[in-house]
């Protein structure tokens, strides 16, 4: 495969990152601009809190496929090329977070908005080994759920495909560079989550599931 070929896959799984499905997605079904609303990214909790648990779960549906989707490509493309299967399910992610279909110009300065990257993540590493996601699925939806944040169940996805990726390179049933993959997506994931956990570590990170509708029962009327 040619290097202009194999650049051009490349910039095609970005662009694909860089869908911006919970923005079209509040959009119809609301008419608010998600990017105005509490976290104001674009991913399936954000979504959620703007549109409903519907518009949030089609989102993050919707972002799991694209990240599966680059990495099939790249994978159909350059079925031995391993690096270029990892470098696609990174673009992707970055596309996802960096989407150039929502670029703005704020105080003077032109920035990219986006997701955090959990789901596009999850997707690439379907992608990069299926069986991945019965295990990074059900933990992240703990992490979610169970213990009410989102940022933690971001990161969670992240920390697992480091594990997953490494000790099946380390057990030689695969390759190196999908490990780098999870390596470098954990690092992504947890620049982009900046913010998230300055709140974290503050103890003011915003609840999801029962423990947001408890902490506002615990509320004075």
């Amino acid at each position: 495969m040619q290097v202009l070929a194999r650049l051009a896959v490349l910039a095609a799984t970005y662009l694909l990152g860089s869908l911006p499905l919970g923005f079209l997605i509040v959009k119809i079904l609301t008419g608010k601009d998600v990017r105005r609303e509490h976290s104001g990214r674009t991913g399936g909790t954000n979504v959620m809190r703007s549109a409903g648990f519907a518009a949030g779960f089609i989102t993050a549906v919707g972002d799991v496929l694209k990240g599966a989707a680059a990495v099939w490509i790249a994978m159909i493309l350059a079925p031995e090329v391993y690096w270029m299967h990892a470098a696609a399910g990174l673009l992707v992610i970055l596309g996802h977070n960096y989407s150039i279909f929502l670029i703005e110009r704020v105080d003077g300065k032109w920035r990219l908005r986006g997701g955090a990257g959990g789901g596009p993540s999850t997707g690439a590493a379907l992608g990069l080994w299926p069986p991945s996601i019965a295990i990074i699925i059900p933990l992240g939806l703990i992490m979610l759920f169970g213990v009410g944040y989102a940022s933690l169940a971001t990161i969670s996805v992240g920390l697992l495909e480091v594990v997953i990726f490494s000790l099946r390179a380390m057990l030689g049933i695969g390759p190196w560079e999908y490990a780098g993959f999870g390596l470098l997506a954990l690092v992504i994931l947890l620049w982009s989550l900046r913010p998230n956990i300055s709140r974290l570590i503050r103890g003011e990170e915003r609840l999801v599931g029962w423990r947001a509708k408890a902490n506002q029962a615990d509320e004075p009327s």
